[in-house]
């Protein structure tokens, strides 16, 4: 089937909104509509459609001009088949002894390592990305260390590749819960492409906010690699649910975002150790005083 897009610009967020929530209303009618701001300063906004049918160009010129908008740029995307396309262009990754994979690539898994299978098609968290990466980065340095874990906790946990990568390595408690139900199914589902059933126990939650979570507290290492935001707020749940000596590794931040956060978990009793940059992103390791 193929897709067509309908994009313009046009100064300020309100204007924007506005040319939105008219694009709706079009006939064919779009199945998806997008206002983003243009990060260059210039104080425009993006403005696009999707489309299964060509959209009507007429309505889409009146549209603009009503608006105040630069004419419509209509577009026909090629099929492209994105799981395939994502198997070709990820290759797997190293980080420490960890080994990150899609079943494709299951024949390229060295000796002496911790493989982890995530499929391409589940491509949040599957260790490409900066955050997750510098996570795993962040593990393999404790391991490194000597640390011991018990009972560990993975919050919004996603794919649960941090979760599975502390049940392979330590004989632990291992807890990952995510606030999106679909996250805590391809949670579960990983578990079992892992032959890990019964090493995670997957949890839709909210931050801390589940009985099991409580029940099992606290906890020698605590993931959370989310954003700034959710991380500042959940700053004193990790430190009440962080046991005296334990490590926190936070991901998920800007390296313009790293220091606020790590002065918050500061405030909250809770030390960094280090703060590793890869690309765009940070993580921080962090501790709380025995």
């Amino acid at each position: 089937m193929p897709t067509f897009t309908a994009l313009t610009t046009l100064t300020g967020q309100a204007a924007g909104e506005r040319l939105g929530a008219a694009m709706e209303k079009l006939e064919p009618t779009p199945t998806g509509v997008g206002v983003f701001e243009v990060e260059d300063g210039s104080g425009l906004w993006e403005v696009g459609g999707y489309f299964t049918e060509h959209p009507d160009e007429i309505a889409l010129d009146l549209l603009a001009a009503a608006h105040d908008a630069r004419p419509f740029t209509v577009s026909e995307l090629p099929e492209t088949d994105w799981v395939a396309h994502v198997r070709r262009e990820l290759a797997p990754v190293q980080a420490g002894r960890f080994f990150v994979y899609g079943s494709h690539d299951a024949d390229k898994i060295p000796e002496e390592c911790v493989p982890l299978l995530i499929e391409a098609a589940m491509a949040f968290g599957t260790g490409h990305h900066g955050t997750t990466l510098g996570c795993l980065r962040a593990l393999d340095h404790l391991l490194e260390q000597g640390v011991d874990a018990a009972r560990v906790a993975d919050i919004g946990c996603g794919t649960a590749v941090l979760a599975m990568a502390a049940a392979r390595v330590w004989d632990a408690t291992v807890l990952a819960s995510d606030i999106d139900a679909v996250a805590v199914e391809v949670a579960q589902a990983n578990l079992v492409a892992n032959g890990m059933e019964g090493r995670v126990t997957c949890l839709e939650a909210a931050g801390f906010d589940h009985p099991e979570l409580a029940r099992h507290a606290p906890y020698e290492l605590i993931f959370a690699n989310i954003l700034k935001g959710p991380l500042v707020a959940l700053a004193p749940d990790v430190a009440a649910n962080l046991a005296p000596g334990g490590y926190a590794i936070l991901s998920g931040l800007l390296n313009e975002q790293a220091s606020e956060v790590a002065a918050v978990y500061a405030e909250n009793g809770i030390d960094i150790l280090s703060d590793t940059q890869i690309g765009d992103w940070t993580t921080l390791l962090l501790s709380k005083p025995a």
